[in-house]
């Protein structure tokens, strides 16, 4: 490590039919599985190999695996490295005052920890399901893609996050060098879509029919209270 350097199970076809129209149920609010990567840090691989697993595992977990820019002044540009993805860690160190580093795992925006602990990283996952009040948030492909909310108590930002499901990249150069890296669920696309008020809402927006998406839907404090993913 370099420093600054659900299952909701339906029976028979109503099952069928929540998995065709991609929507996925509000009571399967997934824990939301942050991770802070890059392609360059030789800590990094075990950290996306527990994103893998938990992509893998499916269930009440949404794993994310966004890769940061601050790495790319070495021998090798990381293929996925996004800024919106150095800006979203930067804005968690602020919150949770804690450091920049990878591999950096935040849990549900209220926790931060190294992303290769495993056992950390799944008793935090463990530790924030039932966490309380929060909005249903639902995708379903319309013509683009459908994000329904529901009635709850407080407000948030809601943002969507694009994301492909794996990705294997062979790493010519830097600390990873000669290595193939197995990664799951690359963010690639990071966007606020507007704020949930506390009543019920539905926005639209265009979108490719065969990227996977997720949203999330943060408080004041970064706390998620929502959130809801579709398969690509």
């Amino acid at each position: 490590m370099r420093p600054k350097r659900s299952t909701h199970r339906l029976p028979g076809l109503a099952a069928a039919a929540v998995f065709l129209a991609g929507l996925v149920p509000a009571a399967a609010r997934p824990v939301v599985v942050e991770l802070f990567t890059s392609q360059s840090c030789s800590s990094c691989p075990p950290a996306e190999a527990l994103i893998g697993d938990l992509a893998r595992e499916g269930g009440d977990v949404l794993p994310l695996a966004y890769h940061v820019t601050y790495w790319n002044h070495l021998d090798w540009r990381d293929t996925f490295s996004l800024p919106a993805a150095t800006e979203r860690q930067h804005a968690y160190a602020e919150r949770l005052g804690d450091s920049v580093y990878t591999p950096q795992a935040v849990i549900d925006g209220r926790t931060s920890l190294v992303g290769s602990q495993e056992s950390a990283v799944r008793a935090a996952i463990a530790s924030a399901r039932g966490g309380g009040d929060g909005v249903s948030v639902s995708l379903v492909r319309e013509g683009g893609l459908s994000v329904r909310l529901g009635a709850g108590q407080g407000s948030g930002r809601i943002t969507l996050v694009g994301f492909d499901p794996s990705h294997v990249t062979p790493v010519a150069r830097g600390e990873n060098a000669g290595r193939t890296l197995v990664q799951a669920n690359v963010v690639r696309s990071v966007a606020g879509i507007g704020r949930w008020t506390g009543t019920p809402q539905t926005l639209t927006v265009p979108w490719p029919a065969g990227e996977a998406a997720a949203v999330i839907v943060q408080d004041e404090a970064g706390h998620v209270v929502g959130a809801a993913r579709t398969g690509g």
